[in-house]
């Protein structure tokens, strides 16, 4: 926060707004205006004239009047001091954080603050209202900064009773060094400035003192031009808003650009004064030229800001700045005539120092005098005027002669009354009392000047003549207004005053004055009502009082009369009518009651007040009221005063009577058959009583008693049991507490048709076993014609279906059973529906030949009990048909070419003797005693070929535990379906035949056989027509089978080059006797070196530093075989050895890590063979899963 005291052309909106003080403008004080910066987040409290405290909230300026040109002590919260700082004519306080480190010169802390004023409070409005000036105490001083402000703490000041807390933004950055160094820079500048300002004397610059230029700006122009110049320092304050400096920071920021200011020399040239008018003058310069280390540089006009100052007191006076801105030529309005002017331009740019032209001057034309003043009156009498006047202005010019013009007193044109060079003239021979208008200009020898103003002055006169009596204007109950004329005959110009007596007519006090004044008309107020008073009026002038008007005499009006009492019924109370009276009111207003007004209005809530009675009487009859209907009665009267208010208000309740009719009821919906639904209203008057029941009556016919149907409150009932299309008559009557009200009117309703009623039993005549003839009567149509009848015929009475619909009333049921039972009913049908069936007939048909057969079907093999050779047999089998009442005695069978066969009973028949594979139509019919039934539909049946003979059976494969056996001609495969299907059968050890295989394949491999084992077999076939012969047995052996594989044979190395070969040995093999091959290699191919039944073999002389390889195989010698002498088994792996010079040491060492290695070697295939396999099952397992899902099913 900081307090500053602006350049002369410098403000801020908030100094715009405040109005500058009398004293302060005229220039005839000492005393400044300080601007106090409130920074943003900081509060600065003031107190004003009146004592309260005003708190206002940054960012703002405030600005504040110095009595007497000192800086106001300015108070600073705790830990922070202030610093008042001069600088180019602008006065700073400067807060900075309190540090014993920051300058011998800081303040100390402010005193304790007494306890009679209250702490800083925060403004709550964002908007605060323009600030008083608040008004220092008298300091010493001559407009300079003291210095006791510089080093001295301030005085105790009236912002006291705060707590210690942050006033303003709520933390100051600690920048003690930054301070130190812009309090020693800012007073460097400060001798600097003052230097420069002697300089600036000399070169006749204004004085560099605040207040000085400030009052020279606002000073007052004599000759009224001042006003035009205050505008344009008004427009250039608001142009300057931006360059005040509000805070430390921007102190440094100017100190960090003042040496680059220094180094760059700024010149303008001595500005040009044309086109120079009485009261205008043009003014132009050129572009400053700036120079840097002896070279030039030329600036566009956007980078200046110029100021032009004026002075009309000498090169040494106040200067005035009248224009801030960036044009090059302006025109300086608002000049006074025939005065020398002074004026130069600054020129301010951001970065170059300021630079000031030189002097020009220029005198101004003379022109036409100033408008003089208006003429003074210096005396008057009946018939003259005497007047004075003073010379205004001559602009340069001297005044010669004055003009002064009158208008006769007739307020018509002017006319010269007066042309010289006198001060003074006397009007004579004027009429008395009477006004005469009169205007002056002066002349000189350029022009005349324009009129002054008008004035108005009056002749002396006579005392008016006694003015005609006061009228009354308008009379109230305790006022009057009168009005009354001047008097005639009276000088019209002439000033009159007037004064109303009044006279209180029995007061006995006499004419009291009370009014007095120059108006025409007064209202006199606080009077009594309805009572004359007597008026005089006089007339006053200048010269007197008059006689007094004739005496007059008026009233005032009566008040309004109070309200009546509050009526009152009289006598007893009808349904339609009653009677009430009232009193008069106790206060009739001051005259006589006139006339009684009566007002009606219904109790409910809305009613609306209707007047029934107006006259001088105070009893009425009410009538055409509604019975059992509460109504509010109120009375008000009349006089001359007016119209009183309504009394209080009466109930009055009539008497209630039963209610009115009611209309007749309605049908609601649709008139059913035998049910109707009456709705009804209320009745339209309910007699004044609320309705509580309804009545309603029935009658058939007009003829007919009537009968209550319903008494209730409801307003709608159901009247049932009605018969359908027929017409009733019904009435309604409601009821209150009084009684019943009288009949509504006929309403006759008809019910809607109905079904027609039950038919009576059908009349059923046969005509044949299968044909009877059903016939039937019309009932009831109940209020519809009926247009079908329905017959429902059926067998059980239960269970019946519909086999007629139509209008006739027979029909010819035909395709009948035979000796069977019907039941029958029928249905008659209108447009409102079917009515019930009627009761049911029964009716037996007489018996007939059998039925015809509905099933009949060829029976299979496994369904007969013996089965007869299907190739020359047909076994049928049929259901027994209905006998039509007669017993079925016999069935006729028709075959083939109308072959007929007669059987009994039996629903089952063998057709033998036919011809194989041969198709046959096959029908059947029925026998009874009455005839031959119908035949059934034909059947087609075919017999089967002959069974097939059997094949040939031989064997083509032998082994020693298996035979593959084949027969007949045709694939080994069942690819295409074969009829013909085969039977391999193979006898047992009991000697059975057992199957062993048993499909369409021409052969078949049989195993798990023995060894040289005779087996038996024979083979059958069969198709549809069944099974064929067995063949001959056929005996098939098997071979002998070859020893089992050895293991790889053990290698012992008994000497250097001598080797043992052993083998496991096998058991003989059903007497045969085994002997064994061993083979050597010692390159690629094997070589026998041994065969014999011994399991070991010696190899002698073997090569020295040669692998060899041996393997071993078992031969069985069969003794009993001829042409087979042995069969040899398959060989042992090969065991691996080498023949080495060996070490003393053991012998067989080398020939153990030949047999070591060569049974890891044999493990490890054996491993990799395993593996390989259970990938292979794996894999296979998954196909077979995939297959069997994805794409069997």
């Amino acid at each position: 926060m900081m307090a500053e005291q602006p350049p002369p052309l410098e403000a801020t909106p908030l100094l715009n707004e405040v109005p500058l003080l009398p004293h302060m403008v005229n220039g005839d004080s000492i005393q400044q205006v300080i601007l106090v910066q409130v920074n943003p987040g900081e509060t600065f409290t003031i107190t004003t004239e009146d004592g309260h405290i005003q708190c206002i909230q940054g960012p703002a300026h405030v600005p504040m009047m110095s009595p007497n040109g000192s800086m106001p002590p300015i108070f600073v919260p705790p830990g922070y001091v202030s610093q008042v700082v001069e600088e180019n004519g602008v006065r700073r306080v400067v807060v900075v954080p309190h540090s014993g480190e920051f300058h011998p010169s800081m303040h100390p802390p402010p005193p304790p603050p007494p306890p009679h004023v209250p702490h800083y409070m925060h403004h709550p409005h964002a908007l605060l209202p323009p600030p008083p000036h608040p008004v220092f105490p008298t300091v010493p001083g001559t407009g300079e900064l003291p210095p006791q402000f510089m080093h001295q703490p301030p005085p105790p000041h009236v912002f006291q009773e705060q707590e210690p807390r942050s006033h303003g933004r709520t933390n100051f950055i600690q920048r003690d060094e930054r301070s130190l160094k812009m309090q020693e820079h800012l007073k460097k500048r400060l001798k600097d400035r003052q230097a420069s300002g002697h300089t600036n004397n000399k070169l006749n610059s204004p004085p560099s003192s605040p207040h000085k230029v400030l009052n020279s700006s606002n000073a007052t122009i004599p000759n009224g031009n001042g006003k035009g110049q205050q505008g344009a320092v008004g427009a250039l304050k608001q142009k300057q808003i931006g360059k005040t400096k509000g805070s430390p920071e921007a102190e440094m920021g100017e100190s960090d650009t003042e040496s680059r200011k220094c180094d760059t020399h700024l010149s303008i040239g001595k500005p040009v004064v044309s086109d120079i008018q009485a009261r205008s003058a043009v003014l132009s310069w050129n572009l400053p030229v700036s120079s840097q280390n002896g070279e030039s540089h030329s600036h566009s006009p956007a980078a200046f800001t110029f100021e032009v100052a004026i002075s009309n007191s000498g090169k040494n006076g106040k200067f005035k700045s009248v224009y801030v801105g960036e044009e090059l030529t302006i025109t300086l309005p608002d000049l006074r005539p025939a005065t020398d002017y002074h004026a130069r331009v600054s020129a301010t740019s951001s970065s170059i120092k300021e630079t000031i032209s030189e002097l020009v001057s220029f005198t101004t034309e003379s022109c036409e005098p100033d408008c003089p003043a208006a003429p003074k009156l210096i005396n008057r009498t009946k018939n003259s005027l005497s007047l004075q006047w003073k010379s205004s202005n001559d602009n340069g010019s001297k005044i010669t002669n004055f003009l002064l013009e009158w208008d006769e007193g007739k307020n018509g044109p002017f006319k010269e009354c007066y042309y010289g060079h006198l001060k003074q003239y006397k009007l004579t021979k004027l009429a008395p009392s009477t006004r005469y208008s009169l205007r002056l200009a002066a002349k000189n020898d350029i022009g005349m000047s324009g009129f002054s103003e008008t004035v108005t002055f009056g002749t002396a006169g006579v005392v008016p003549p006694a003015p005609a009596p006061p009228t009354l204007l308008e009379a109230g109950v305790t006022w009057m207004a009168l009005g009354w004329s001047p008097p005639a005959g009276g000088a019209l110009d002439d000033a009159l005053t007037y004064s109303l007596d009044m006279e209180e007519e029995g007061s006995g006090y006499g004419f009291q004055p009370q009014y007095n004044g120059d108006e025409l008309s007064c209202t006199l107020r606080n009077l009594r009502r309805s009572t004359s008073y007597k008026f005089r009026l006089f007339a006053y002038n200048s010269e007197g009082k008059s006689s007094p008007s004739e005496v007059v005499e008026h009233s005032t009006k009566p008040d309004r009369p109070g309200a009546p009492s509050k009526p009152a019924v009289k006598g007893k109370i009808h349904p339609h009518s009653v009677r009430v009276t009232w009193e008069p009111p106790k206060d009739n207003g001051g005259s006589d009651i006139s006339k009684y007004f009566l007002e009606i209005s219904e109790a409910s809530v809305g009613g609306r007040w209707e007047p029934i009675y107006s006259g001088a009487q105070r009893e009425h009859v009410c009538d055409h009221l509604r019975p059992g209907t509460s109504y509010r009665l109120r009375v008000s009267c009349a006089s001359k005063g007016g119209e009183s208010q309504v009394s209080d208000v009466t109930t009055v309740t009539t008497a209630a009577v039963p209610p009115g009719p009611c209309p007749a009821p309605a049908l609601v919906g649709k008139a059913k058959p035998k049910e109707i639904t009456l709705q009804w209203g209320p009745p339209a008057v309910d007699g004044g009583s609320e309705v509580t029941e309804y009545l309603l009556e029935m009658a058939s016919s007009e003829q007919d008693e009537r009968r209550v149907l319903y008494q209730g409150p409801a307003a709608e009932f159901a009247v049932t049991n009605l018969l359908p299309g027929r017409s009733y008559s019904f009435w309604l009557r409601a009821g209150n507490r009084v009684g019943f009200g009288p009949h509504s009117e006929k309403a006759e309703l008809c019910t809607a048709p109905g079904p027609p009623e039950q038919c009576c039993k059908p009349l059923i005549t046969c005509k044949s076993a299968t044909c009877a003839v059903v016939s039937w009567e019309s009932p009831v149509c109940n209020g519809a014609e009926i247009t079908e009848y329905r017959l429902d015929w059926g067998q059980v009475e239960g269970s019946m279906h519909i086999i007629y619909t139509g209008p006739c009333q027979s029909y010819e049921v035909k395709g009948l059973t035979p000796a069977t039972t019907y039941y029958c009913r029928v249905q008659a049908v209108n447009v409102a529906g079917a009515g019930l069936f009627g009761d049911t007939g029964v009716v037996t048909t007489p018996p007939s030949v059998p039925a015809a057969v509905a099933v009949l079907h060829l029976l299979e093999e496994d369904q007969v009990e013996i089965s007869p050779p299907f190739s020359t047999c047909l076994a049928i089998q049929w259901e027994e048909p209905c006998c039509h009442g007669a017993e079925i005695t016999g069935y006729n069978i028709e075959y083939g070419e109308k072959q007929l066969v007669t059987v009994g009973r039996n629903t089952t028949h063998v057709l033998e003797n036919l011809l194989p594979d041969t198709l046959y139509r096959i029908r059947v019919q029925a026998i009874n005693s009455l005839g031959v039934g119908p035949f059934s539909h034909s059947m087609k049946a075919k017999t089967k070929p002959l069974p097939p003979d059997p094949p040939h059976l031989e064997c083509v494969v032998f082994s020693y535990q298996s035979l593959k056996l084949k027969w007949g001609e045709g694939p080994s495969r069942a690819l295409i379906p074969n009829p013909t299907q085969f039977n391999l059968q193979m006898e047992d050890r009991f000697g059975r035949f057992v199957t062993v295989y048993n499909g369409p394949c021409h052969t078949y491999k049989v195993q798990r056989l023995s060894e040289s084992t005779t087996y038996h077999f024979r083979i059958q076939a069969y198709n549809d027509a069944g099974e064929g012969a067995f063949s001959e047995v056929c005996a098939f052996t098997t071979t002998k089978s070859p020893p089992a594989p050895l293991k790889a044979p053990k290698v012992i190395q008994l000497e250097e080059n001598t080797f043992e070969i052993t083998w496991e040995p096998l058991p003989p093999m059903k007497g045969d006797s085994i002997v064994y091959i061993l083979q050597l290699a010692a390159g690629r191919e094997f070589d026998q070196v041994y065969k014999g039944p011994e399991p070991c073999f010696r190899l002698p002389a073997a090569q020295t530093n040669c692998e060899y390889r041996a393997r071993v195989c078992a031969g069985r010698q069969c003794h009993d075989v001829p042409g087979c002498p042995e069969l040899c088994g398959p060989y042992s792996p090969s065991t691996v050895f080498s023949c080495q010079r060996r070490e003393p040491g053991p012998a067989a060492a080398p020939a153990g890590t030949e047999l070591a290695q060569s049974g890891k070697r044999l493990r490890e295939e054996r491993a990799i063979a395993i593996a390989l396999l259970c990938g292979f099952a794996v894999v296979a397992i998954l196909f077979a899963v995939v297959i069997q899902y994805f794409v069997i099913k």
